[in-house]
């Protein structure tokens, strides 16, 4: 989450909007739930160290002088409570059994939430068997590899320098791969680890991981891993933030009074910034997402988590289920109408916007291609771009045709998908033609399998209203625009590269006499009012992932 895109919502809740607030508390709140739940594992005190870090936060918003610096001050305020719940702890006392049963273990929280498998679910097992200063390091360390933060960042919310941090970070890789040793072990045990265990009392420290670790290197079984161990920081590439449970609720009280209490306290102020912030928190009610809402008084509580279903928008009626019976008029009363203006390039071009569609009959042999002028489309990436991770783009430009590749990798991480989009468009482009011999959807081996997933290893789902993705999508660009690859979630990466009209030709009459499970589809009517691809804008926002779905060019 880039801070650029907040600038002006902080400035708003720093002048004391209340809308602003609500809206800097919610998009804020995941991030500092989920370092401090990777860093106290999902401890009891979790809840109370995420209240008191927002607490500050708001507290001391009006101290910030520098919006663009929010993320790494909002970390660094975490990181301190932390090490300040640390100190108070003193000693590394033995979570007693009524803590233990009432926190949510955060390890677990991750794999389900995230429906982790294999590698990836080994990794946040791991977490477990880390002492304290580790986990803390790599609850910052986790989000700097998903892309959530900097090594800047990172180090500073450590409160060491970045030649320190490199070190410490590559001293908890290794602690990570050997805890990963012993989560791998622990679910095939070989006969000797059963004994060794069976006087454990299966809650990970630091005794048994040196215990289990020396077991590892001395057992030919427990040491063989059977297949490639990925390591941890491309496993956690792109993964999503965990979600804030429902039912928590974050009290934003001050001084040890109610927003509603302290309001009164500051009302003598002239345009202080406790004044401002109280006034706004003691305003009804706002809804601040889908998932959350802060109720006056101050108090934050998430109803919905991003995976459940969101409620539908209503429809607008068409005009013909609102249309009226027939009046009868007599002529003279009938105004004569203007004739209608007629429609620019500008006007029609796009009005269709790509849409679900369902798959055409595998036998059907598409349409002629209609073949646009070309004189050729330049890559930022030259002639290949390679686009595997979030936060990735291309820019392309001149006059021509563009083939998208999909790939994508239920197998590695299946689930939502977070939808590539075209940004800074200047001109027009066009979706004209699907090919490489299948849809994604398309089953390709047992009932159930298709390049979107399997009953075993999970599905790779599209949001709501997107178009299916064939393996080759075509494009016609005649001016420049941005791809962006929002990959968040599911796994999937593109493969980009400028092309021509006999390629895309070539590719859509390739069908099941040649090997292929269908002949490709041709979009492109030659005309303003063929297709535009969906997520496509003119504008260039902070974050690519924010583009609507239907297109507005």
């Amino acid at each position: 989450m880039e801070t650029r895109q907040w600038r002006d919502t902080i400035a708003a809740a720093q002048a004391g909007d209340r809308q602003a607030l609500d809206d800097l508390v919610a998009g804020w709140l995941p991030l500092v739930y989920n370092i401090v739940g990777r860093a106290l594992n999902g401890h009891a005190d979790v809840d109370d160290v995420v209240q008191e870090t927002m607490l500050r936060a708001v507290d001391n918003l009006g101290s910030l002088r520098d919006p663009d610096s929010f993320r790494s001050w909002l970390v660094a305020i975490a990181m301190r409570q932390i090490r300040d719940r640390a100190r108070r702890r003193k000693a590394p006392a033995p979570l007693d059994e009524s803590a233990a049963s009432d926190a949510a273990d955060f390890a677990e929280l991750t794999v389900l939430r995230l429906q982790l498998e294999g590698q990836r679910r080994e990794v946040a097992e791991a977490v477990r068997w880390l002492d304290d200063e580790d986990r803390q390091l790599l609850s910052l360390w986790w989000l700097e590899v998903a892309g959530e933060l900097t090594r800047r960042e990172l180090a500073a919310a450590a409160g060491i320098s970045r030649q320190h941090a490199a070190v410490r970070v590559q001293r908890l890789k290794e602690r990570v791969e050997t805890a990963r040793g012993i989560v791998r072990a622990l679910d095939g045990a070989c006969p000797g680890l059963r004994e060794l265990t069976g006087r454990w009392d299966g809650r990970p420290d630091s005794v048994w991981r040196k215990r289990l670790a020396r077991h590892i290197r001395g057992c030919g079984y427990c040491g063989d891993t059977r297949e490639a161990v990925v390591p941890a920081e491309r496993l956690l590439v792109g993964i999503a933030l965990v979600p804030v449970p429902v039912g928590f609720t974050l009290s934003l009280a001050f001084g040890g009074k109610t927003a509603a209490a302290a309001v009164g306290a500051a009302g003598a102020a002239s345009v202080g910034w406790s004044a401002k912030v109280m006034a706004a928190l003691t305003q009804p009610v706002v809804a601040v997402t889908t998932g959350a809402t802060i109720v006056a008084g101050g108090a934050y509580v998430v109803v919905q988590t991003p995976d459940d279903p969101a409620p539908r928008v209503a429809i607008s009626p068409t005009a013909a289920s609102t249309a009226r019976p027939p009046v009868a008029v007599s002529p003279s009363a009938v105004p004569t109408p203007s004739p209608p203006p007629t429609p620019t390039k500008t006007d029609l071009y796009g009005t269709v916007v790509d849409a679900v569609d369902t798959a055409p009959d595998p036998d059907a042999q598409p349409a002629a291609l209609p073949h646009r002028p070309e004189s050729g489309v330049t890559s930022t990436w030259g002639a290949k771009a390679v686009m595997q991770h979030r936060g990735e783009k291309v820019t392309l430009s001149g006059q021509g045709y563009v083939l998208v590749r999909w790939q994508i990798s239920p197998q590695s991480r299946p689930g939502a998908l977070a939808m590539p989009t075209w940004t800074g468009l200047k001109g027009e482009l066009f979706h004209v033609a699907s090919g490489g011999g299948r849809r994604m959807d398309d089953i390709t081996d047992g009932a159930d399998t298709s390049g979107m997933g399997s009953p075993s290893i999970g599905y790779t789902v599209l949001p709501e209203g997107a178009q299916q993705m064939w393996q080759n999508e075509y494009f016609y660009l005649d001016g420049t625009v941005t791809l962006n690859q929002n990959e968040r979630g599911a796994d999937y990466g593109l493969i980009v590269f400028p092309s021509t009209w006999e390629e895309a030709e070539k590719d859509i009459q390739y069908g099941p006499p040649q090997g292929a499970i269908r002949y490709g589809l041709v979009r492109d009517n030659g005309k303003d009012t063929a297709p535009v691809p969906q997520y496509v804008t003119r504008a260039t926002p902070a974050d690519p992932a924010t583009v609507a779905q239907r297109s507005r060019v």
